[in-house]
């Protein structure tokens, strides 16, 4: 009997076994599929003019938070526009758009015999690679860690100096400052995967006459946007910031390069759509959004569709159509989409 119940016992514990294994997790599981915070952080200003040019900078970073506001994926990139015109006050058309993250090696920091080896490793890394410094020191890090390594004036020390990210970071840390007061919760998870994209394009530029200042005016549209293991969209986030560098028709610069730089998304109803009595109804209902309404009414169009299915929410004009349009979301969205589409590819 004692025997009999000796075995039954053991069985017993046996079973308690697998079931407490077959119930266990690894806490790495539990951190993949922990949602996350999304949030797109902007910061742009003029600089100083020059004999016949201008310009204007553009710096953006994304980021998905844990619940402790630590940084489990970034990205970010820079625009320098630098338009020029002629003495007349002729444009010059701007032939490269790029982004200093993707012009890598033309861009030409580190094959610069002037550039400063500041942590005196030897080397000076690519403004590319400098920015993957950044981004992979900010990992696992709050923004007050982060910061720590950023002096007041942009200088960097510390885990940011040694891995290779020596230029001015001031605009890194601003623009990241930005993302993470931005943050909000979302479906996102550690396996997504988080693309951000800067596309400038020109939005009226004109020549100077003797009754009226010539612009070089641009336009950069800033696209956010986490995928998930299909490509299909999960969340993202769509911001523009517009440029107007200004001149007279002697070739001199009136622009103010102290002027204050607000997003579209930052201005919100001061950027004045809502309320303008010329603005379109072109759904018919009666009212216009404002742009940072119908900027939010694209963002939750584009969850769930692959970046093949963006084309579908324009138009031919470029306007936003079917279910976008109904929701509101009326304004030109081609430069929203081509971001976007770069963004949910990549």
């Amino acid at each position: 009997m004692k025997k009999i119940l000796s075995v039954l016992l053991a069985v017993v514990m046996l079973f308690a076994v697998v079931a407490l294994a077959g119930c266990s997790k690894d806490p790495a599981d539990d951190n993949k599929a922990a949602t996350l915070k999304f949030g797109l952080g902007v910061v742009a200003s003029y600089g100083e003019a020059k004999e016949t040019s201008g310009e204007f900078v553009a710096t953006a970073v994304a980021v998905l938070l844990d619940a402790d506001s630590k940084i489990v994926k970034i990205d970010l990139d820079t625009i320098d526009l630098q338009p020029k015109w002629a003495e007349d006050g002729k444009i010059v058309a701007l032939e490269d758009l790029r982004t200093k993250y993707d012009l890598g090696k033309d861009y030409g920091m580190g094959g610069n015999q002037y550039a400063q080896d500041v942590n005196g490793d030897g080397k000076v890394l690519e403004w590319n690679e400098q920015a993957d410094a950044f981004m992979n020191t900010a990992k696992g890090k709050t923004v007050a860690e982060v910061k720590a390594f950023v002096a007041e004036n942009g200088a960097t020390s510390g885990d940011l100096a040694t891995a290779g990210c020596t230029i001015n970071a001031y605009e890194f840390m601003a623009a990241l400052e930005k993302a993470v007061a931005n943050a909000a919760d979302s479906t996102a998870t550690a396996e997504n995967n988080l693309k951000l994209v800067l596309l400038a394009s020109d939005h009226g530029s004109k020549d100077a006459t003797e009754e009226a200042d010539g612009a070089q005016a641009y336009d950069v549209t800033i696209s956010a946007v986490v995928t998930d293991a299909d490509g299909k969209v999960v969340v993202a986030k769509t911001d523009c910031v517009q440029s107007n560098i200004t001149f007279d028709a002697k070739g001199v610069a009136t622009y103010d390069a102290k002027a204050e730089v607000k997003t579209k998304l930052e201005l919100g109803k001061d950027y004045g759509m809502g309320g303008n009595q010329y603005a379109p109804d072109l759904n018919g209902d009666g009212k216009v959004l404002e742009w940072n309404e119908q900027a939010a009414e694209f963002d939750k169009a584009l969850v769930g569709k692959t970046a093949a299915d963006f084309a579908g929410l324009a138009d031919e004009k470029g306007n936003g159509t079917g279910d976008l349009a109904t929701a509101g979301c009326t304004i030109g969205i081609s430069d929203m989409i081509k971001a976007a589409e770069a963004a949910a590819k990549a």
